[in-house]
């Protein structure tokens, strides 16, 4: 198993010097990524600009996308995005791609909303359009993350990716498009079973983007609290949420311990948090590093 990298998913820029110092931050509590989520509506910031600037006050972090909606774009104007992107960090881009899940963003944004079959047709048509753009400009395409659950689109990961990218939700049936649930640990199981017999011996890196953290000395009362938080929507019983490999509760030697226990399992050494939980995993990344 390889060595753990942690990054951050930062969400918000409030001000200009609010971003220089949350950038400078997460270098200086030992991030290995920065990484910028790609969603619409008040409040979302436009990720290459924002990796632009991380970049310029940074030195040592990897910075990309995680991940640019792909169904988002003209495939053209993304891969002129891409390539002066990459150009302006110098090799430090890691580029995430994904296929879209929240209809109601394509809605407020008046843009087509196409079934799963047709995005995951569209994220597989950007690959080449990537490809060949970076060759006619000269640029080294970046390194390649591509997250989600579905069958196509880890079959995509399993051919072109550098690294998979997992998160362990999955759309409830029956209820509107974005509304997840939570694979839990045997469900993990069988979606990282998918993915490596379709990627066979090639070298590929996994990343899971957890979805909470929170140190405590108590596991039980706190999976209880996540579970009241999200309604009880995410799963079945509270109980499977102590497993969850989505959720890191406990001290901070237990998780530390989790994410040991879930590299030999599922071999995930890559691992998001949430911005919000930026100082809260500090200490963990600190145990593990």
């Amino acid at each position: 198993m390889g060595n753990f990298k942690f990054g951050v998913s930062l969400r918000r820029i409030d001000s200009r010097d609010a971003w220089i110092a949350k950038c400078r931050r997460a270098e200086e509590l030992g991030y290995d990524v920065i990484t910028i989520p790609d969603h619409l509506g008040t409040g979302s910031p436009a990720p290459f600009p924002a990796l632009a600037m991380a970049a310029a006050v940074t030195e040592r972090p990897r910075l990309g996308t995680l991940v640019s909606n792909v169904p988002f774009y003209n495939l053209s104007l993304f891969a002129r995005e891409v390539s002066s992107t990459a150009r302006l960090l110098d090799g430090r881009l890691d580029l995430g791609l994904g296929s879209g899940h929240m209809k109601r963003e394509f809605d407020a944004a008046g843009l087509p909303w196409q079934n799963a079959a047709g995005r995951i047709g569209y994220l597989e048509e950007s690959l080449g359009h990537l490809r060949k753009h970076c060759e006619d400009e000269g640029v080294d395409q970046p390194r390649l993350l591509i997250a989600g659950n579905s069958d196509g689109v880890l079959g995509l990961a399993a051919e072109h990716a550098d690294v998979v990218g997992f998160a362990g939700l999955r759309q409830q049936p029956g209820k509107p498009p974005g509304t997840f649930k939570l694979d839990n640990a045997e469900a993990m199981d069988e979606r990282v079973a998918y993915f490596r017999a379709r990627a066979g011996a090639r070298d590929v890196e996994y990343n899971m983007l957890v979805q909470h953290v929170e140190v405590t000395g108590d596991r039980e009362k706190a999976a209880e609290g996540w579970h009241e938080k999200t309604e009880r929507s995410a799963v079945a019983d509270a109980r499977e949420l102590l497993d969850a490999p989505q959720l890191l509760l406990g001290t901070v030697e237990e998780i530390a311990g989790q994410l040991e226990e879930r590299r030999k399992r599922y071999g995930f050494t890559y691992i998001t948090v949430f911005e919000p939980m930026l100082e809260t995993f500090a200490p963990v990344l600190k145990e593990l590093q």
